[in-house]
């Protein structure tokens, strides 16, 4: 098997940009003695996480709210964290021992495709686009402001409110500005204001005022409650022991939300990595392994594993992936793609480095 070490990637080779920003090509000529360096990728999983924050706070009138509004309000202030949604994607990463040297001798312009990274993305097809489905990551969501945080609140408080000194007698003459508010809302919609709006435009503006400056002054009694979503990504790395594992990816903290997997101040979120099947080299009639072929193009035969993701004894993700580590590498005869009539194409998998599609070129 040609497996080579990080100083053999110094072997010359002609490499071109193509249109795609993230991928490069590798032509095999006698610079290099038409040989090709590569990276097959290993597994590792990205869990990305969800968590809602909930922020409670009392309004400055809170202790009056029952006896005026007849309601039960935010009595202190809290923040609250609350898991909303959770993901775990695979995605490739590099090995230093995973590095592989194909030699297409007498190639007539053989070339692969390769990823930033180097792994192999195809052989002798530059349109191949090698796509991966992902399930889609939350998308964070900030705080929207209160609505004692905008400018109507502002305009809700009267000149009355603003001088007195007594909270209790603020709280008074807010409440009376609710009720007021209330009783020139049901005059407009009767048609028994004094002046009533002169159009359905009009109507529909000075309603959203009222409506608008009744729930800044409702929120002085009862209090505000903001929420947001937060999404942090945490990556997972295999151990190299290829057994089952469970780790701890990240905790849920009371006080700060998701935090990393050390900090002890939070509840674990564990991930189980359980595998399922290993992959197997080929046989040949006799049930023998194949041979690796002298300087193969090699691939990727992988495994796939059970991942789960839990929390607070709750599975919040359970899914089956393949798993390059838990599978083996073999090696494709370069005779394939070097002949001059008939040249084959390959298309690799970019997350394993296994073969997705194997064809000869018409």
């Amino acid at each position: 098997m040609n497996r080579i070490y990080f100083f053999l990637l110094l072997i010359a080779s002609t490499v071109s940009p193509v249109m795609s920003q993230t991928s490069s090509k590798l032509t095999a000529t006698k610079a290099s003695e038409y040989g090709l360096v590569y990276t097959l990728p290993l597994t590792a999983f990205e869990v990305s996480i969800a968590v809602e924050k909930t922020v409670s706070t009392p309004g400055e009138f809170y202790q009056y709210a029952r006896k005026y509004l007849n309601a039960q309000p935010v009595q202190k202030a809290s923040t609250e964290w609350h898991m909303t949604q959770a993901v775990v994607n695979p995605i490739a990463v590099a090995d230093e021992e995973e590095r592989y040297l194909a030699t297409f001798k007498g190639g007539n312009g053989t070339f692969m495709m390769v990823s930033d990274e180097n792994f192999p993305l195809s052989v002798n097809d530059d349109a191949y686009e090698a796509t991966v489905d992902f399930t889609p990551v939350p998308e964070a969501v900030a705080p929207k402001p209160t609505i004692l945080q905008t400018p109507v609140a502002q305009q809700a408080v009267t000149p009355e409110m603003i001088q007195s000194k007594s909270s209790a007698k603020r709280a008074q003459l807010a409440a009376e500005k609710i009720y007021e508010l209330r009783t020139n809302r049901s005059e407009i919609i009767s048609g028994q204001a004094d002046a009533m709006p002169s159009d359905g435009e009009a109507m529909k503006l000075a309603l959203d005022q009222l409506a608008q400056q009744e729930e800044a002054l409702t929120a002085m009694f009862l209090g505000t409650v903001q929420k947001s979503i937060e999404v942090r990504t945490f990556t997972v790395y295999l151990p190299d022991d290829g057994e089952p594992s469970r780790m701890i990816v990240a905790r849920l903290s009371a006080v700060d939300g998701l935090v990393d997997a050390t900090d002890l101040s939070g509840a674990p979120i564990y991930i189980s990595i359980t595998p399922v099947t290993r992959g197997e080299l080929p046989v040949n009639e006799k049930g023998e392994a194949k041979t690796f072929p002298k300087g193969g193009v090699a691939y990727r035969i992988p495994g796939s594993a059970r991942v789960s993701l839990s929390y607070d004894d709750r599975t919040l993700v359970e899914d089956e992936f393949d798993v390059a580590q838990y599978g083996v590498v073999f090696g494709l005869d370069p005779k394939l793609f070097t002949d001059k009539k008939s040249p084959s194409y390959l298309h690799f998998n970019p997350l394993t480095g296994s073969i997705r599609e194997l064809g000869t070129a018409r």
